[in-house]
């Protein structure tokens, strides 16, 4: 056979599985007419395990790989099932509710809470979310989440990722512990200063203070001055009136320029992050959900079960329906034996029923599973 006979008959394979997976699905349907749920799950289980288990007697070579791609056609014909036939939780309820009863545009003030003190990155992130803030300070992000669970704020602003250090790591964990909704995010380019007293020079400094993330995100100057010590505090702006109302004069802080004029401190080495391109994503929580006009972002996050291949049956359902995953962070599930919570940024609408569909598919699934809001 030449090759272009063997392209030919690629095609024509191609074609052929294409047309029978359609009748595969119509076929899948007519068999499950008239059953119940529970009759048709204990129905697939049992022949797909059958089926999967009889193909060890073909080719030993491609034995895994009929095995994936059987359980991949398996997991996408059960996708388009539920979202031709499948049952609505009482998520899509609070989901129609949201979208009917949110104002039609965002709030331009409300009291917020941020971790920190004035001239933290979170509170400048918020001073762009909103027009006009009253700003509660916690010295925790715990706390954050805890005074819009209190009702004490209305809103908080946390930080999520930044694009050269990656996750802010206590804020993920902290999110099984809380309830809470996203409404909205925002990414704020960060330029970290090495910030003194004034007069003081390089070769003076010998201890500074800063987060443990603008500490990553200038890992590289401060591996060029290792003779430097560094010191952890709580947030980058503690950092900077720290050094401000220290009596030392061989301290400095690596923070912000709006500490810098706040604080009274000069720059004695300005944007020294590893990359021009730092930025930092936060998300603005509230109690309530709330979805906006325009809203196309939507976070989940949900456990899977010990079994091989979970977490590319999930992944393929969003597959199925064109969604595109952005971001997907996994943590470890303390005092379980390597259980892991995923967490799920993609593109979508709510106002789109499949993505609703998909959404209580999840929510109906005995693993945990908790729905963050959709967000503009």
């Amino acid at each position: 056979m030449t090759k272009e006979e063997s392209a030919k008959r690629i095609e024509e394979i191609d074609r052929q599985i294409a047309g029978l997976f359609e009748e595969r699905l119509e076929a899948s349907a007519a068999a499950d007419r008239n059953l119940t749920r529970s009759e048709i799950a204990l129905k697939c289980r049992r022949y797909e395990r059958q089926f999967l288990g009889g193909l060890s007697a073909g080719f030993h070579d491609v034995d895994n790989y009929e095995r994936v791609l059987f359980s991949t056609l398996f997991n996408l014909s059960h996708s388009y099932k539920n979202t031709q036939y499948g049952k609505l939780t009482a998520l899509a309820d609070r989901i129609h509710e949201a979208m009917a009863t949110s104002p039609k545009e965002f709030p331009k003030s409300a009291t917020v809470a941020c971790q920190g003190i004035e001239g933290a990155y979170s509170q400048i992130a918020a001073d762009k979310i909103f027009d006009n803030c009253n700003i509660m300070y916690s010295r925790t992000f715990d706390g954050v989440f805890q005074s819009v669970e209190s009702g004490l704020c209305r809103y908080g602003v946390l930080p999520i990722e930044n694009s050269s250090y990656g996750s802010v790591t206590q804020v993920y964990d902290l999110m099984r512990d809380h309830k809470f909704y996203i409404v909205r995010d925002y990414k704020l380019q960060i330029s970290h200063r090495l910030l003194a007293k004034s007069g003081t020079k390089l070769e003076d400094i010998r201890e500074v203070f800063s987060h443990n993330q603008a500490i990553g995100q200038c890992s590289r100057f401060l591996k060029e001055h290792s003779d430097i010590k560094v010191t952890i505090v709580e947030n980058t702006a503690i950092a900077a009136r720290s050094v401000a109302d220290s009596p030392r004069n061989d301290v400095a802080a690596i923070s912000s320029p709006d500490c810098q004029l706040l604080y009274g401190l000069e720059a004695v080495r300005s944007d020294i992050q590893n990359t021009d391109n730092n930025y930092t994503r936060f998300i603005c929580i509230t109690k309530d959900l709330e979805i906006y006009p325009g809203a196309s972002k939507t976070s989940i996050m949900l456990a899977l079960g010990h079994t091989p291949g979970s977490l590319a049956d999930t992944l393929a359902k969003f597959s199925s329906l064109g969604l595109n995953l952005t971001k997907i962070e996994s943590r470890p599930v303390s005092g379980s034996d390597f259980e892991f919570m995923f967490y799920m940024d993609f593109e979508a609408s709510v106002s789109n029923d499949d993505v609703v569909t998909l959404l209580c598919q999840l929510d109906a699934e005995p693993t945990a599973f908790s729905y963050l809001g959709t967000y503009i």
